[in-house]
């Protein structure tokens, strides 16, 4: 693996773009491919052995980029997957994600914590090593979000359904107090905005409340994962040394025309999207056949 090759970052759907635009920032040098398997999104309801095999042949198709690094830009499936990934690719590096659980617990001031997720993470041993490691002195709320990636790979960021949802999940946390909130998936960041909004509207409805959160921190793992990822590449020297502006490829094995719409929508950008075609547990580039 060279210096100059690119990092492959992957996820189930549009989330881990929210990765890939702290790594672009944070390591603006570096090329990157982005893979997003939409054929099979979302991740976070589906089986272990399931998310296993989809992202082993996802860092297998990473690999045959000769990418350097891979990132897990995917709480499920890093959850999941992470470990049998570097068990199935052991010669790779990779970064995985995981709830913000730890700087959640020593940023509350009134250890009240809502944590948002999908239930394959909740369900998954990390995320019960996160909570008995460092949440014994926290009180955390969760809720699995169900409905809320799906409207966020529609590109429905704030509408009234969205909204909607939102308010259902947020409004019990609020009202236990909480005054911390994490984004345990790599969609929600897209819906932040939305979250305050929300949060500032439960807020005058029930003003009166006495337990009624006000000024909820909301945590955003990402940024944290842009900086592991330096941390790896700086391990292993792998850094890119030019001073230009690295390329991004997108991959899907969906429809690119969708997610050339949503990554021009949510990173400002113009991109090219190739597909990838999924045969026996293998992921082929279209182009290919």
């Amino acid at each position: 693996m060279a210096s100059l090759s690119p990092i492959g970052i992957f996820d189930s759907g549009v989330g881990g773009l929210s990765v890939l635009r702290h790594i672009q920032a944070y390591l603006p040098q570096e090329n990157l491919i982005y893979l997003a398997d939409q054929v099979h999104v979302p991740y976070g309801r589906r089986s272990r052995n399931e998310i296993q095999a989809f992202s082993a042949g996802v860092a297998r198709f990473l690999d045959r980029q000769d990418v350097k690094l891979i990132v897990v830009a995917c709480n499920t499936a890093s959850a999941a997957a992470l470990t049998y990934l570097r068990e199935t690719i052991p010669d790779m590096p990779f970064v995985g994600m995981e709830p913000a659980v730890k700087p959640a617990a020593q940023q509350t001031r009134n250890g009240k914590v809502g944590v948002l997720a999908t239930e394959g993470t909740f369900e998954s041993p990390r995320y019960a090593s996160l909570m008995t490691r460092f949440a014994q002195d926290v009180k955390v709320f969760e809720d699995p979000c169900i409905g809320l990636v799906p409207l966020i790979e529609e590109g429905q960021f704030d509408t009234p359904q969205t909204r909607a949802l939102l308010h259902t999940i947020l409004a019990p946390m609020l009202a236990a107090g909480i005054d911390t909130l994490v984004l345990g998936c790599t969609h929600y960041p897209f819906v932040a905005t939305t979250i305050t909004s929300v949060i500032a509207e439960i807020n005058s409805e029930t003003a009166a409340s006495p337990r009624l959160s006000t000024g909820v921190m909301i945590i955003d793992p990402a940024p944290a994962v842009a900086r592991q990822t330096l941390r790896v590449l700086e391990k292993y020297n792998l850094l890119n040394p030019t001073s230009h502006t690295g390329s991004i490829n997108l991959f899907t094995t969906g429809d690119a025309v969708q997610l050339q719409t949503m990554s021009q929508t949510l990173l400002q950008r113009d991109f090219v999207v190739a597909t990838a075609v999924w045969q026996q547990n293998n992921l082929i580039p279209f182009s290919d056949f």
